[in-house]
């Protein structure tokens, strides 16, 4: 069976060794040294130049934090594509989602749009990177200035994506990521946040540890974010592999390229300055029945894409519907295929082969 994603492993020796340090410093939680060790290692891996960083339990729960800090029970201007976390966490945060449209072929919120959203109750644009493609990060920030907004970005999908010359992660007044199974890096379960701001950041980091200020003090309200170490073991023994498995991906990309049948698919567009992380391969169909035809053919033959992202995020049943026929249409006929390191080349010119042929 080929899944649209597997996880990678890295051998089990060397996950054991990072916990046996965790067990002999008799140190779960609470961020120990695997901890600490990790934030260090990513951020010199990722080239981090003024950001801050700390990795935390999951992607959602910055997002959470950085719209409690800064949503203030408002009008949040966001993406209707994306995963379903990213509306998730502004309703849940008592906000109120305001959808914009997408370009249709960056897949990113379409900046031309945002400006005719804005109210007096709009507090934030939340933007998403979607496939790591970074947004139009310009002039995100030039109507965010103008209009005294705040920006946070959802980068769940962009470990190593670099923008014009510098981690995307340092864009915005808050960037966060995911660290789950299915990312390219990953701990189990974890996730990161960003903030170059000084007191932005004190805010958002305790936040995550209840408020805390020391064991007896608290600075203000908070909530519980940390990862753990044995979930920091693994984030430092996928670590050493991180050029293999990003070499890996490109390869399936650069093959997936080569051999589609494009007559009638279309790729997504990369910005241009985009250094990308090869995180996702979707294509889109030109109608949802020629989705559904070639989907079922992948699946009779033990083949597993997934429609990310779908439904539109407008759809979902807990926001006002709002009409966005841009992301709908995307959404309803877009596939990821599979992709990941140890996909074999026969399994991909099967993949391509049933692709090609169905067509």
């Amino acid at each position: 069976m080929i899944n649209v994603t597997k996880t990678f492993f890295p051998p089990i020796a060397e996950y054991t060794f990072q916990v046996q340090r965790a067990y002999t410093n008799e140190w779960l939680t609470n961020r120990g040294e695997l901890v600490r060790e990790l934030e260090e290692k990513l951020t010199d891996y990722l080239k981090l130049d003024v950001a801050k960083m700390f990795i935390t339990n999951n992607g959602t729960i910055p997002l959470q934090i950085a719209l409690k800090l800064l949503g203030g029970g408002g009008e949040i201007i966001t993406t209707p594509f994306s995963y379903v976390a990213t509306t998730a966490a502004i309703v849940w945060e008592n906000c109120t989602p305001i959808f914009v449209d997408i370009h249709p072929e960056f897949l990113t919120i379409d900046e031309t749009k945002i400006e005719a959203a804005i109210t007096d109750k709009t507090t934030c644009i939340l933007a998403t990177h979607v496939f790591g493609n970074p947004c139009n990060i310009e002039e995100i920030e030039r109507i965010a200035k103008k209009h005294n907004l705040k920006v946070i970005y959802d980068a769940a999908h962009s470990f190593a994506v670099q923008y014009k010359g510098k981690s995307v992660f340092e864009y915005g007044d808050v960037s966060t990521c995911s660290f789950h199974a299915t990312k390219l890096f990953h701990t189990g379960e974890g996730g990161a946040v960003f903030c170059k701001d000084p007191e932005l950041y004190r805010k958002i980091y305790y936040s995550h540890n209840f408020g805390h200020n020391g064991p007896v003090d608290f600075f203000g309200l908070g909530i519980n974010g940390k990862i753990s170490e044995l979930h920091a073991a693994m984030g430092l023994a996928v670590f050493p592999y991180m050029d293999e498995i990003l070499a890996g991906r490109k390869d399936v990309v650069d093959f997936y390229n080569t051999n589609l049948d494009f007559t009638t698919l279309a790729k997504m567009k990369l910005r241009d300055g985009t250094d990308w992380n090869y995180s996702y391969y979707p294509v889109m169909f030109e109608s949802e029945a020629a989705l559904l035809k070639i989907q079922k053919a992948l699946n009779e033959a033990q083949i597993f894409p997934r429609r990310y992202f779908y439904p539109s995020l407008n759809r979902v049943n807990y926001v006002e519907s709002q009409e966005m026929a841009i992301s709908e249409s995307i959404a309803s006929r877009i596939l990821c295929l599979p992709l990941y390191l140890s996909l074999e080349k026969n399994d991909l010119e099967r993949i391509v082969e049933i692709i090609n042929f169905v067509q």
